[in-house]
């Protein structure tokens, strides 16, 4: 039977004539609870570099980006996540700095721990940052192609995460979307004994045209050069894989997992969520942050608007958790209302 009913009996309209019963019967709500703040991180004092092709996005050293934790944190915000920007002296062919314990990022996880214990650090598992050639993985020289090898990748990832947990990571995020990553820095961690170390898996991470400004931020566009990630992120144009992809991700161990980048793939979202009802995240990534600043940055937007509106879709897709530049702005936009 039928109990929707039709017009003039049924009137749509009728719930969303007041506020009130418009917030009586609203499906999705956006929380700072829902807020992950991405940031850049570079060596040095007393360092900041605005990002171009974000505005409002730096990089900053660790004296300054522990001023802009205590804001998250004041703003409710729960987690940071962690992308370092790594010297030219620090890249190599082995993408050994990736795992060096006294590293940018083990100081930097150590140090956000040690002064704001409650909020949570989360931090990239990829080479990209450490590899002279800007891939996500190791090359064998010889090889005229340029594959990303699979197996040799795995030791140095693991490497990489140990050296965060044990500086103090709170959660690790392997983005470089090899295959059986989270297996083998599961394993790494639990032989340590991290057992309570998170793993949030890129697990649905597409080969986007989308990422632009963020290799500009962490200085890996220079060495990627001409190059492309096709064979190891996901083709934009396959949704079947991603949840083939989810399901090994969490058959190895993750905790959580995430959809990247976010508009664009939010049908993604909403297919990994009613699939398997775990922990979903989506990153709204550069190139979705740099669209709504420009556009609001020549008056063809407003910008507080779109974002939010932009964010709750990202919930009402079904995501748990939103990796967001914006996270700082809209914070305090809902803080302002609440």
């Amino acid at each position: 039977m039928d109990y929707t009913g039709s017009f003039p009996t049924r009137r749509m309209r009728r719930m969303r004539r007041d506020d009130f019963s418009r917030r009586l019967m609203r499906e999705s709500r956006l929380d700072v609870d829902d807020l992950i703040y991405p940031v850049f991180v570079l060596a040095g004092v007393g360092r900041v570099e605005p990002v171009a092709s974000m505005p409002g996005v730096e990089r900053q050293s660790l004296d300054q980006l522990l001023k802009t934790a205590e804001r998250a944190l004041a703003l409710g915000i729960p987690a940071l996540a962690l992308f370092p920007v790594v010297d030219a002296s620090g890249k190599s062919p082995g993408a050994e700095e990736a795992y060096n314990p006294d590293g940018l990022v083990p100081h930097v996880v150590a140090a956000l721990k040690k002064e704001f214990p409650e909020l949570g650090v989360i931090t990239d598992v990829a080479l990209d940052p450490y590899t002279s050639h800007g891939q996500d993985g190791l090359i064998d020289a010889d090889d005229p192609r340029g594959y990303v090898l699979n197996d040799e990748t795995l030791e140095v990832l693991a490497r990489q995460a140990l050296s965060h947990a044990q500086a103090g990571a709170d959660i690790v995020a392997p983005s470089d979307m090899m295959d059986g990553r989270v297996a083998r820095i599961r394993g790494a961690l639990d032989a340590a004994g991290h057992i309570h170390t998170r793993i949030l898996a890129y697990s649905a991470k597409y080969a986007s045209s989308f990422y632009g400004p963020f290799r500009d931020a962490v200085g890996s566009a220079g060495n990627l050069g001409k190059g492309t990630k096709h064979s190891y992120q996901m083709d934009p144009a396959n949704s079947d894989e991603a949840l083939r992809e989810v399901a090994l991700d969490l058959a190895e161990g993750a905790d959580m997992v995430m959809v990247k980048p976010g508009m664009p793939y939010l049908d993604i979202v909403r297919r990994v969520k009613d699939e398997f009802k775990v922990p979903t995240y989506v990153y709204q990534v550069s190139g979705e942050y740099a669209m709504l600043k420009a556009a609001a940055q020549n008056g063809w937007l407003d910008e507080q608007a779109c974002v939010l509106e932009s964010l709750l879709a990202c919930k009402r897709a079904g995501a748990d958790g939103i990796l967001s530049y914006h996270a700082l702005s809209a914070a305090a936009w809902l803080k302002a209302s609440a």
